[in-house]
């Protein structure tokens, strides 16, 4: 059975992403795996233990105290007993978010990774500092992440913006996968400069490898003339009534180097309320066409 990884640190903005995943998990038939990464507490830190206790186990404790947390975290914010859901709980020991997450979406070969944005401690550095680029970079699946005042958690229509770099096919393979349950809308969109010209046989020839290797019927693909890339795309997800943006993350070329990849924090608050699905180029290799 396919799995889904949520991440979480128990903030009330992380509360939709869980809920956002759990309906992922139903309507790709899916088991959904809710984790909580920390670091074991040492004798300094402010824990609660049995004082008469002369070796206290200090690890034990930690693990019962975020297994806890984690169990009444679900039930509150999905008001289920998760016992009746299929959902697992696990806490994680780990000195880094990243690698804990990592490692345990490596192990499940999880579908993709869930977690919220802005929310606070350590998942607030994961989502708007320097560790959100290293999860990208080293997570082996797309990475979905919510803001906290996303208003859908249905996907009806989703973006995806391109550069036609031969890895988007495989990209857009896997997000068919998760659009196909939803029977969502998959708008592909490829902006070029004024300077640049995108002749009607070329967008014909880019339409037939679409739908010779993507093997999706709700698909449509435009190409459209901005000199700011950015604003457009936020223009045109707007217009599209997006519920999802999906992109290509790569280090130097195409459209995320130039929109996404730089500055990731700053651009992904100006999406607002859309959720943000980041693919990593290295995962899907050169995808070859015929």
């Amino acid at each position: 059975m396919k799995t889904i990884l949520y991440a979480t640190d128990y903030s009330e903005n992380s509360e939709l992403a869980l809920k956002f995943a759990y309906n992922m998990s139903i309507k790709l038939e899916a088991k959904l795996l809710v984790i909580h990464v920390f670091d074991y507490p040492t004798f300094f830190d402010d824990i609660t233990l049995n004082p008469e206790a002369p070796f206290p186990d200090i690890e034990g404790h930690a693990f019962k105290i975020h297994n806890r947390k984690l169990h009444t975290f679900c039930n509150r914010v999905l008001k289920k007993d998760i016992a009746t859901l299929n959902i697992t709980i696990e806490a994680i020991e780990d000195r880094s978010v990243v690698n804990g997450i990592v490692n345990k979406a490596n192990n499940v070969d999880a579908l993709f990774i869930v977690t919220g944005m802005k929310g606070s401690s350590k998942l607030r550095e994961l989502i708007m500092g320097s560790i959100a680029k290293k999860l990208i970079k080293k997570a082996p699946c797309p990475v979905l992440i919510i803001p906290s005042d996303s208003v859908k958690i249905e996907i009806e229509t989703i973006v995806y913006a391109t550069d036609f770099e031969e890895e988007d096919f495989g990209a857009l393979a896997k997000l068919a996968e998760i659009a196909k349950p939803f029977n969502a809308k998959i708008s592909v969109v490829h902006f070029s400069s004024s300077e640049e010209t995108v002749l009607k046989k070329q967008k014909e020839e880019l339409k037939e490898k679409l739908q010779k290797h993507i093997n999706y019927d709700n698909l449509k693909l435009d190409i459209l003339y901005a000199d700011d890339t950015f604003k457009a795309l936020k223009s045109y997800a707007r217009n599209s009534s997006a519920d999802l943006i999906a992109m290509l993350e790569r280090e130097d070329k195409g459209i995320t180097s130039k929109v996404f990849h730089r500055d990731l924090v700053k651009r992904i608050e100006s999406y607002g309320k859309i959720p943000l699905l980041s693919f990593n180029a290295k995962n899907y290799g050169i995808f070859h066409l015929e």
